[in-house]
């Protein structure tokens, strides 16, 4: 994966990121979705997500790994 400049990063639709509103964790591809995934689980046992959110990451992400 690049790196996106801020720029590049803000050209992303909403639609493509987990968690919208904040625009964290891009799904935009297969790739991106098992790296939210990932990242989600990490900050969750961090204390830095909620779990509801990471069921959400998680929701999404499995949509674009099942190709939906």
């Amino acid at each position: 994966m690049s790196k996106l400049t801020g720029d590049e990063r803000e050209d992303i639709p909403k639609s493509k990121f987990a968690l919208p509103d904040e625009r964290k964790y891009p799904v935009e591809d297969k790739a991106h979705a098992r790296n939210a995934k990932a990242r989600a689980a990490q900050q969750e046992k961090a204390g830095n997500l909620s779990a509801a959110d990471k069921r959400t990451v998680d929701a999404k992400a499995d949509r674009v790994l099942k190709g939906r």
